[in-house]
């Protein structure tokens, strides 16, 4: 979840910059763009402040969405367990978790124009013309994060 949660906040940031320099920044809308260059770094910091390290990264795609598949293992053995055998064992985990848009808007509006985002029932407005970085809503409004497997 952290390497979504931290691809999700880098989308917001591109998606603040194209919105001043790129006349096609509703494709930033879509979560296709997603780079998550941090995402990695977030998934290692998240597993070490569990005492675990990152075995497997790597992006993924599920039902069309972006998203990471991660791996971890804990640096330090189960102990007493009820199944004998694995007392020195490190237990290990796996999840994916993607990036979806929360937004609908119409597709063939100009971008050079207002633009009316539907988030989930929660309208925003987007006024490339006027725009300021404040103006746009916190990165959850416009995609969530979730478990995919």
């Amino acid at each position: 979840m952290a390497a979504a949660q931290e691809a999700r906040g880098e989308l917001l940031d591109d998606l603040g910059t194209a919105l001043g320099e790129d006349e096609d920044w509703l494709d930033w809308l879509t979560g296709d763009l997603l780079a998550g260059t941090g995402a990695q770094a977030a998934a290692e910091q998240l597993a070490a402040e569990n005492d675990s390290s990152v075995t497997g990264f790597g992006p993924t795609e599920v039902n069309g969405y972006p998203g990471y598949d991660v791996e971890i293992e804990t640096n330090y053995p189960v102990g007493d367990s009820i199944i004998p055998g694995t007392e020195s064992m490190n237990a290990s985990a796996r999840a994916v978790a993607v990036v979806e848009p929360r937004c609908d808007f119409d597709v063939n509006a100009d971008p050079a124009e207002i633009i009316e985002l539907d988030c989930d029932g929660e309208l925003v407005e987007i006024d490339p013309e006027d725009f300021q970085r404040d103006d746009l809503p916190d990165a959850s409004v416009l995609f969530s994060v979730h478990l995919a497997e």
